[in-house]
């Protein structure tokens, strides 16, 4: 497609076009593109379900091939009224639009018998007719109120999805087929890596042991990327006085999602970042400009109070655990501090298979600089820093101006799962608001105070929600590093149980987790190793006794016979240090 919204758009007037010719007494409302096609809410006089969406993608089909031609033309809000009369919705709309003092335009598709004209500002493609037939289809209908209220009518939206071929949609259905096998909440509950309690709260995970053992290994990777670069880690509390987040802005910024806690005598907040603590803990210091940069570290639970129907399973969560890192340096040292970030990012998202078409977005200032906090000549420093670290990083970066926050410019990085999801993890933020707002000082070579700039960085993002994306990016399949059960032990008979302990216990003492399957027929055991995705089964039998060898089967049809204890012990010691499947 050329203009993929337009052409997305375009078929929302073709579905709405083939639902007037199927439901004459239908009424229209609104019909744009969205992310994966388009849509159009209507009011049916008689319900449709998703039984009724092949007759109406069929009638889209038949009339395509007459849209080579899009007109349009301004008119009168009477005009307007006259032409949608007896449709509420239009006439709403309309009369909205005269008030605003806009001009109203209809759009024509097509000529003749099949052409249909509708409310709208533009934005199409000029010959609809190109359109691969193959490339777009009706998805699934939804209720959905006019204009989002309940206060309004119910209306029926009809889904469609529609992309540049057909090989293009083919991939995306069968993405959306494959994310539900690998959604984190079915595969979280039948491996036992978290739960979720009513009496607990929504939105507030429980991590049992198997999911435990998951999230302190990546927090652990995170930590060792980061204590041979002059990190040190720091703790701070859960509550903090208000004073504090309106000293930050975080308490105007946040406003009710913020949790607050009324202790005897004073009100306090639970904490929705950790940046005002680390500030706090730098403010504490004299240093000087030798000490520059100064770099906290601490994976911490931050808490916001997000609505009930927008929490689900780990990625939106209100206990949200940041591997949150602080830098402290001058104005000089950005681009250096970045690339240090830049360098921990690729060695994590190498690790996790993930750095195949990613992608970093450079936000910088817009045009108004009076909605950006510091002077023209920081910014310029700090965007030409992160300008500077893209290119000799060799970073794939798109430039978005008018994207940066109004503390300063940032880079998201973007990274693609498994079946070629989309999501953005890893953040570097420079901030000139902070330093200000809390007047954090250090001084430089001539004896005077200088002010540091603030740089954020995450490089999961929240555990949480990063582990919710890699339990879909692995399918629950953990590399062996990351698995909770690294090898089941699987006697043959009762007749191996001694030499099978003798094994698991050598397995042990080296730091490899192991399970013991003893249960049911031999065959039922090694099914259930498997489904609970466990990288390595040992099965035991009098061969293995009389050889004291083992017979080790693991991932992508892997077998190893007649190796030793040892020799096992120092292949899968090594695939775990070197956090890579061999």
């Amino acid at each position: 497609m050329k203009n993929r919204e337009h052409t997305r758009h375009s078929l929302a007037h073709l579905l709405g076009a083939a639902v007037m010719e199927l439901y004459p007494d239908a009424q229209l409302t609104l019909g744009p593109a969205i992310e994966t096609g388009f849509y159009y809410d209507v009011l049916f006089t008689t319900p449709i379900s998703a039984n009724d969406l092949p007759t109406i993608e069929a009638k889209m089909r038949d009339i395509l091939p007459s849209w080579k031609t899009v007109t349009h033309k301004e008119v009168t809000k009477d005009e307007a009224l006259a032409y949608f009369k007896g449709n509420q919705f239009k006439e709403e709309l309309i009369n909205e639009i005269a008030e605003r003092g806009e001009t109203i335009t209809l759009y024509t598709m097509g000529e003749g018998a099949s052409a249909f004209t509708d409310l709208c500002r533009g934005g199409h493609t000029d010959d609809l007719s190109v359109i691969d037939t193959e490339s777009f289809k009706l998805d699934r209908v939804a209720g959905a109120y006019w204009r989002g209220d309940e206060k309004n009518k119910m209306l029926t939206r009809v889904y469609g999805l529609a992309f540049d071929s057909k090989t293009d949609l083919e991939t995306y259905e069968w993405q959306q087929e494959e994310a539900k096998k690998r959604d984190h909440r079915k595969l979280g509950k039948e491996l036992k890596l978290f739960t979720t309690s009513d009496l607990v709260g929504a939105g507030l995970p429980l991590f049992q042991p198997n999911g435990m053992i998951v999230r302190k290994a990546i927090e652990d990777y995170l930590w060792e990327l980061h204590s041979t670069k002059g990190y040190s880690r720091v703790w701070t509390p859960h509550i903090a006085k208000e004073a504090l987040y309106e000293t930050s802005g975080h308490a105007a910024k946040f406003g009710d999602e913020l949790f607050r806690v009324q202790g005897k005598d004073e009100a306090f907040i639970m904490k929705p970042m950790n940046c005002p603590h680390h500030m706090q803990i730098f403010a504490d210091n004299q240093f000087s400009y030798r000490d520059m940069p100064v770099r906290y570290f601490e994976p911490a639970t931050v808490y916001r109070d997000e609505k009930t129907g927008q929490l689900g399973g780990l990625t939106r969560v209100r206990s949200i655990t940041q591997d949150d890192g602080h830098l402290f340096c001058r104005e000089s040292q950005i681009g250096e501090e970045i690339k240090t970030i830049v360098s921990i990012i690729k060695s994590f998202y190498t690790t996790m298979g993930m750095m195949d078409g990613y992608w970093v977005r450079l936000s910088l200032r817009g045009d108004d600089t009076s909605k950006y906090l510091g002077s023209d000549e920081v910014w310029q420093t700090a965007e030409q820093a992160l300008t500077t670290v893209c290119i000799e990083e060799n970073l794939p970066y798109t430039p978005a101006k008018d994207e940066a926050a109004f503390y300063g410019p940032k880079l998201d990085f973007m990274f693609k799962d498994a079946i070629g999801r989309e999501w953005q993890l890893a953040t570097i933020q420079c901030d000139f608001n902070l330093p200000n707002r809390f007047e954090l000082e250090f001084t430089n070579e001539k004896g005077e105070k200088e002010r540091p700039v603030v740089i954020h960085r995450a490089i999961s993002g929240s555990l949480e929600r990063f582990m919710g994306v890699m339990i879909e990016h692995f399918a629950g399949a953990f590399p062996t590093w990351l698995s909770p059960v690294q090898v089941a032990l699987l006697p043959v008979s009762d007749a191996q149980a001694d030499y099978a302990k003798g094994v698991q216990n050598k397995l042990i003492a080296a730091g490899i987790r192991t399970k013991w399957f003893a249960d049911d027929s031999l065959g039922k055991r090694i099914r259930a190793s498997k489904t609970e995705k466990i990288p390595y089964q040992i099965v035991v039998g009098n061969k293995e006794i009389e050889s004291n060898t083992l017979t080790v089967e693991g991932r992508n049809d892997l077998k190893l016979e007649g190796i030793s204890i040892e020799d096992f012990i120092v292949r899968i010691t090594n695939e775990i240090k070197n956090r890579k499947d061999l």
